[in-house]
């Protein structure tokens, strides 16, 4: 009877791996019902990643099933805003994955939903601003835990003036007719980037030029976002987000323009604790604070 109640169990168990079927490279059926707990240097974290945001959610499995998150520092803390973490360059000697280098930087397309908030505990996506992003996709792997503040009416207006100023921004940039001076902007901005990344203090007559070119398109298409947000129809917060917001808090004017994927279930005191640590003007910690481990671990 012994044996046959083993061989039983034996065969649920083959069953059960049979029916874990792998749905993408890294990710398996198994691990969209689990959470993902954050073991940091102050604290453990409990993320849900929403099933609203695949892309975002597959890929953030991925990434934690391969251990990319394992030893990154919070490189970003800004105190009733949010932390940031996820740059790879952040790790010791960057090393602790099997993946290349170059593998890091990479971007995945937004995914904007109207019933995801930028509440109080809420995980978005980093991204590159819309003069270089203007799909305003997600960088592969950083992310932002939002700690936030509490709004009333006044301060909700105030979000919701700058998120319309981004979306009309977003609309003219992204139209046909300005395409190749925002083209040229793009280019630009590269242009900067790779003079900083050499650091030779004898660029910066072509830091100083580079920077008035970028001056004048930019004030061209500030103007002419001006003339698209009198014209659209604007945003408004939902009722139901608005009550969110003036009792939980969070930083309701990321929304619309940053994708959020999942939630913190526990941990927002550490959240918190690390928010209050002390920052160069950078906003980065003096004192390291790092992810220690990132795993899928069953949902409770």
């Amino acid at each position: 009877m012994k044996k046959l109640t083993l061989l039983f169990v034996g065969c649920i168990l083959l069953f059960c791996a049979a029916c874990d079927t792998e749905i993408e490279e890294g990710v398996r059926k198994s691990d969209l019902s689990k959470d993902v707990q954050l073991v940091t240097d102050m604290g453990t974290i409990v993320l849900r990643l929403s099933d609203e945001t695949p892309i975002h959610r597959n890929n953030f499995i991925k990434l934690v099933n391969e251990g990319a998150y394992d030893s990154v520092s919070f490189h970003r803390v800004i105190d009733n805003f949010l932390i940031q973490t996820g740059d790879m360059t952040t790790k010791p000697g960057r090393l602790g994955s099997k993946r290349d280098s170059a593998d890091w930087y990479y971007m995945i397309d937004a995914e904007f939903r109207p019933d995801l908030l930028h509440k109080r505990g809420a995980v978005n996506a980093a991204r590159m601003g819309d003069d270089q992003n203007p799909e305003r996709a997600s960088d592969g792997t950083q992310f932002t835990i939002i700690q936030g503040r509490v709004y009333n009416d006044s301060t909700l207006a105030l979000a919701e003036k700058r998120i319309n100023g981004w979306l009309a921004y977003n609309k003219v940039v992204n139209q046909s007719e300005h395409k190749p001076e925002h083209k040229k902007l793009k280019e630009l901005f590269d242009k900067m980037d790779a003079i900083y990344s050499k650091d030779n203090p004898a660029d910066s007559l072509k830091i100083q030029a580079i920077e008035a070119d970028i001056k004048t398109l930019k004030t061209k298409f500030d103007s002419l976002a001006e003339i698209e947000l009198a014209t659209m129809e604007p945003y408004r917060f939902p009722e139901e987000h608005r009550e969110i917001y003036k009792t939980e808090g969070g930083a309701a004017h990321l929304d619309q323009n940053y994708t959020v994927f999942g939630e913190v279930i526990t941990g927002m005191d550490v959240v918190d604790r690390i928010a209050r640590v002390q920052t160069d003007e950078a906003d980065k910690p003096i004192d390291d604070v790092r992810i220690l481990s990132a795993t899928m671990i069953e949902r409770k």
